[in-house]
C-alpha cells in the first residue's frame, strides 16, 4: 500500500522544498519512507503532535526542520506547515496554524 504526500497549497510546498540542502535531503529521505510505510514510522522520522497532528523531524547539518501534517483520506496526507526550528519546543504560533489548516480541511471549523 503506497502513501501519496501532498501540500496545503503552493506556497507551504515552495517554503518546504526551500529547506538547506541538508535538512531538505532528510525530508525527502523521511518523505520517500512515509510513501512505502505510512506515516507512523515513529521517533526520529515522525512524530504524533496530538489532536491529529503530526510532525516530520528533518535533520541535517544546517540545522532541524519540522513539517507538520494530517491525514485526509486513505493513504493521503497533507503537509500543513513547514519551518525550521530555532528553539526546543515547536512554537505555539506555528502549531496553531497548521491546526486551523488541518481543520480547514477536514471541514470543522470550530474554535
Amino acid at each position: 500500500m503506497t502513501w501519496e504526500i501532498t501540500f496545503y497549497n503552493k506556497n507551504i510546498e515552495t517554503q518546504t522544498l526551500s529547506f538547506p540542502v541538508g535538512i531538505l535531503a532528510n525530508f525527502i529521505h523521511i518523505t520517500e519512507l512515509i510513501e512505502e510505510f505510512g506515516p507512523n514510522l515513529g521517533k526520529p522520522h515522525t512524530s504524533p503532535m496530538g489532536k491529529g497532528l503530526f510532525e516530520i523531524r528533518a535533520k541535517g547539518k544546517e540545522g532541524i526542520g519540522r513539517s507538520l501534517f494530517c491525514s485526509i483520506k486513505k493513504n493521503e496526507i497533507v503537509i500543513l506547515h513547514s519551518i525550521i526550528k530555532k528553539t526546543q519546543k515547536t512554537p505555539k504560533k506555528d502549531l496553531d496554524l497548521a491546526i486551523k489548516r488541518m481543520k480547514e480541511l477536514k471541514g470543522d471549523n470550530k474554535k
